[in-house]
């Protein structure tokens, strides 16, 4: 199938962001001249423009029109929006989330519409969507998420599904990520280690004792910390932790997603929970560890490089010895 302009539709959330970023080089690996756009949530626009091959980040604005529901003003920008989605005309689009609402923007813009069939284990999809595409792919049950993408796509352009032994390619510009953390003008002592402590679901966190033996061990090797936060909650936890590790550890402030991308890129390694910011580290194939309360390191965890190790998992939590082994094999401890 020769195409030119291809729409891909992936709005949230950040690890699903993530996962999704190796569509772009399998495309431009068969249609090198293909023009692909992504439209994302706009809270996602500075992380998705690091990819190599997006020639446009699109900003879609759900969260923040859900609020201004009443708002006259709110309703002429989704106007603004929907005319201006519907002045590219391209050859394919394609909603690879599945949601009612990636399905009904993705139907705003003007293309052959392709979407995913049927809901994979453990992944959203809203059956409805099958009403607003031109072309339905299935999908097996147990497929990671990465790949349930890639096969996706795939077979939107008429192309054999590709295997998870293919070389994945996220194409993060890290050279991008590392400016914009140099920006900020950070002081940040070599070699350190991020850990990713925050995540939404209380159910998925690693207990605070174990972040504090693990960091304590780390900085009496001469390992400083990194400590990123997103909310003020998890900023407060992160001074928690940091207190225990002195003049060791940072608390950054606030930080943009390509900042982040920067900081992890640098790092000896990344520990963390299952959420963005670890999908970030394992994107990079950077020496990651990956910290799963539940049975779904199959599904969200990183395959494609040995610098990703998946540890825990439903009834067997990561252990703290794990986690030093796992940090040993990268020379840390």
């Amino acid at each position: 199938m020769s195409v030119q302009k291809i729409l891909i539709v992936r709005v949230s959330s950040l690890g699903d962001v993530v996962h999704n970023m190796p569509v772009i080089a399998d495309i431009l690996r068969r249609h090198p001249a293909a023009q692909i756009d992504w439209l994302v949530e706009e809270s996602f626009i500075e992380l998705v423009q690091l990819v190599h091959g997006v020639r446009r980040a699109i900003p879609f604005s759900l969260r923040r029109w859900r609020k201004r529901l009443f708002s006259l003003d709110n309703w002429r920008e989704i106007g603004a929006f929907r005319r201006a989605l519907a002045a590219e005309k391209y050859d394919l689009v394609i909603d690879c989330q599945g949601l009612i609402k990636t399905a009904w923007v993705a139907s705003w813009a003007r293309g052959p519409l392709t979407g995913l069939a049927n809901r994979t284990d453990g992944a959203g999809f809203e059956w409805p969507v099958r009403f607003f595409y031109d072309r339905r792919v299935p999908i097996a049950p147990r497929t990671h998420v990465v790949e349930r993408t890639r096969q996706l796509v795939a077979a939107a352009l008429g192309e054999p599904a590709p295997q998870p032994t293919d070389d994945i390619d996220f194409g993060i510009d890290t050279r991008q990520a590392a400016l914009a953390l140099s920006a900020l003008g950070l002081n940040l002592p070599v070699p350190y280690v991020v850990f990713v402590h925050a995540t939404s679901r209380a159910d998925k966190q690693w207990p605070e004792a174990a972040w504090i033996e693990l960091g304590q061990a780390l900085v009496r090797r001469g390992v400083s910390l990194v400590l990123p936060w997103g909310s003020d909650s998890e900023r407060e936890t992160s001074e928690r932790l940091a207190r225990e590790f002195g003049a060791a550890a940072v608390v950054p402030p606030k930080l943009s997603l390509p900042a982040v991308v920067g900081l992890i890129d640098g790092a000896a390694a990344t520990v963390g929970v299952d959420t963005g910011l670890v999908h970030i580290a394992a994107a990079l194939k950077r020496p990651t560890v990956e910290l799963y309360n539940f049975a779904t390191a199959w599904r969200t965890g990183g395959y494609w490089s040995p610098n990703v190790v998946n540890l825990g998992t439903a009834g067997q939590p990561p252990t703290l010895q794990q986690v030093k082994a796992a940090l040993a094999g990268f020379g840390l401890l």
